[in-house]
């Protein structure tokens, strides 16, 4: 090997000792940066087997080249968050995240459609409530229907501003005070999906027995002949439930106008039917799909509580004034958002109730080292990566999330500094064999002076 050889290993010793530098550098200062993945450098010698003086199939180093990767897989350690929307991933997941590409108008942004991926969970929500990373990433998710509560499969940016409650599923409904057999019980009920349905209770004219005891035959139907969604399931004296058949029971007083005994269409009683036990007559309902929403609502059974028996605190046999009511919340006022562990973002409400209005997606990489580091603690997929495999939390080995937790930077700072002083020996070496190379060179000119 020539002294001009040793020069070119020399450089090149020394531009891969300036990526390691470079690759420590950007390492420290970035030590305290959320969801960043440290870099680290590996090196790999370079050969030549073209020299004319060496036999054929032996081969000499010529030189080193450096290579930087980056373990985006490493698990950064989770630290407590003051900020109720950062949320960690434990795991192997990614936040699938988009980058906006112009100004918002009247509250909505346009989009890049390039898709970016980050582990920078400390999130915030921007004056048009999208959430947005410290980065400046939108987070992207499963927005649920605001009428229905029910998610979207399409992935698209998380936004919420100014939630509208949805009416909680119905499933129980009180009855107190007298009865009349002129003018049914009506009330309104809500489905799982927050959709109103009215229900009649009509209560048949009553029979007396020689010791007093009142008999009411009861049917409870939809009230509604629009509503082609719900349908109430009855029951004939065999026992068999059809959506055609009416729901009826049997309800008796004693001659105290107490409750007596409730018995279903079969003749059996309802409940155990003891003195202080309650009186509930079970209310089937079936759903068909909402053509207005495209929603199909879950099958619900609604609990109708008539009072006690024994007692006439609840229902009575008089002419008193009736009272049905359902346990249903229908009103609240928009109050924040809330991060689960699962996913989930729940709006928060001034009643208390919370409710479903988006979930977090997270991607997944069959090779997640060969994704392409872009500013902002972000990554694209690559060739080397493969597609992302998008889902919700905890599908495909992604990870669980820890809520009001930021991801801590994985620099080893002790390491990295021991490595620095490392780096700038070898890289003082290369430039010693340089002047070398030089003094050489300078001896073998002054030869022929």
């Amino acid at each position: 090997m020539s002294i001009f050889n040793s020069l070119t290993t020399a450089v090149a010793g020394i531009n891969a000792q300036s990526t390691a530098f470079t690759n420590l550098s950007n390492n420290i200062a970035n030590s305290q940066t959320v969801g960043y993945k440290a870099s680290e450098t590996s090196f790999q010698d370079t050969v030549s087997n073209n020299l004319a003086s060496y036999a054929q199939g032996q081969a000499v180093s010529d030189g080193v080249s450096a290579y930087t990767t980056s373990q985006t897989q490493q698990q950064g350690t989770i630290a407590a968050s003051t900020n109720t929307l950062a949320v960690a991933i434990s795991g192997n997941g990614f936040f699938d995240v988009s980058q906006p590409n112009g100004q918002a108008t009247a509250g909505q942004e346009s989009f890049s459609n390039q898709q970016y991926f980050t582990r920078n969970g400390d999130f915030y929500q921007d004056k048009n409530g999208y959430l947005v990373n410290t980065s400046g990433y939108y987070l992207n998710g499963y927005m649920a229907d605001p009428t229905t509560g029910q998610l979207s499969s399409t992935l698209s940016q998380i936004q919420v501003s100014d939630v509208a409650f949805r009416p909680t599923e119905t499933t129980t409904l009180t009855r107190t005070g007298g009865i009349s057999t002129s003018t049914p019980d009506s009330t309104t009920i809500y489905d799982s999906t927050g959709q109103s349905h009215d229900l009649s209770v009509t209560w048949g004219t009553p029979t007396t027995d020689a010791s007093g005891t009142t008999t009411y035959q009861v049917t409870i139907a939809n009230a509604s002949s629009t509503d082609t969604t719900m349908s109430v399931m009855g029951e004939d004296s065999s026992g068999n439930t059809s959506s055609t058949t009416p729901l009826t029971y049997t309800v008796s007083f004693d001659s105290s106008c107490n409750l007596e005994s409730v018995k279903d269409a079969t003749g059996n009683a309802v409940g155990t039917g003891y003195t202080g036990s309650t009186a509930t007559l079970s209310i089937p309902l079936t759903y068909t799909e909402n053509l207005t929403t495209k929603a199909t609502p879950t099958d619900q059974t609604i609990s109708l509580n008539l009072g006690t028996i024994g007692s006439n605190a609840g229902t009575t046999d008089t002419n008193a004034q009736s009272d049905l009511t359902s346990d249903s919340v229908t009103t609240g006022t928009y109050q924040g958002i809330s991060m689960e562990t699962d996913g989930s973002i729940m709006a928060t409400f001034s009643n208390g109730d919370t409710q479903l209005v988006g979930k977090v997606a997270l991607a997944s990489f069959v090779n997640p080292d060969g994704l392409m580091a872009v500013d902002g603690q972000a990554y694209q997929a690559t060739s080397a990566s493969g597609s992302a495999t998008i889902g919700t939390v905890g599908s495909n080995g992604t990870g669980v999330l820890k809520t009001s937790s930021t991801e801590s930077s994985t620099t080893d700072l002790t390491s990295d500094l021991s490595s620095l002083i490392v780096t700038q020996e070898a890289y003082t070496a290369n430039t010693k064999i340089v002047t070398t190379a030089d003094t050489l060179l300078q001896a073998t000119i002054a030869m022929i002076r």
